[in-house]
């Protein structure tokens, strides 16, 4: 079955580089799966973290990425999650960040995942979840959304009256 799934998930992807300047990394929490150091670097780009996600979320590193997305997160009305090098994400991965984003929404801040992939963004799509975290296909978009979100503009778009 794992097989199978993971041939669903990685079928088609596509890549593209974020390219901003690394200025630090999350570690990982000490037990249960570990990653090496600096396995999720997290950029601060236009004053916000960027953390980059690592090729697959899966359940080896799903709770490490999810501690390291709430570190980063401390003290920043968004936090962006660069899923740019991400080809394959399983439901822990979905997990972790459906967390990290439930526990900035209860602090009042924003979880904005970067999801360039067609295939990663299928299984946000499949599950419904890409309608409750909110997700752009590049970083120079979310870096767009987050400065429009910061001069006052809605995060999500509101619907259009009847007659305009």
């Amino acid at each position: 079955m794992k097989f199978f799934s993971r041939f669903i998930l990685t079928y088609g992807c596509s890549r593209a580089d974020p390219g901003s300047a690394l200025i630090g990394s999350c570690q990982p929490p000490q037990g249960g799966a570990q990653m090496p150091d600096g396995s999720f670097p997290v950029e601060i780009v236009n004053g916000m973290p960027v953390v980059a996600a690592p090729e697959e979320i899966d359940i080896t590193n799903a709770e490490a990425l999810r501690a390291a997305l709430l570190q980063a997160a401390n003290g920043h009305g968004t936090l962006v999650v660069d899923m740019t090098r991400t080809q394959f994400c399983d439901s822990s991965g979905l997990h972790a960040l459906i967390a990290a984003h439930k526990r900035a929404e209860a602090e009042g801040r924003e979880v904005l995942l970067v999801i360039p992939s067609p295939t990663v963004l299928r299984v946000f799509v499949l599950t419904g979840m890409d309608r409750v975290i909110p997700n752009v296909t590049s970083l120079p978009e979310a870096m767009v959304r987050t400065a429009a979100t910061a001069n006052g503009h809605s995060r999500r778009p509101q619907p259009a009256s009847p007659g305009s």
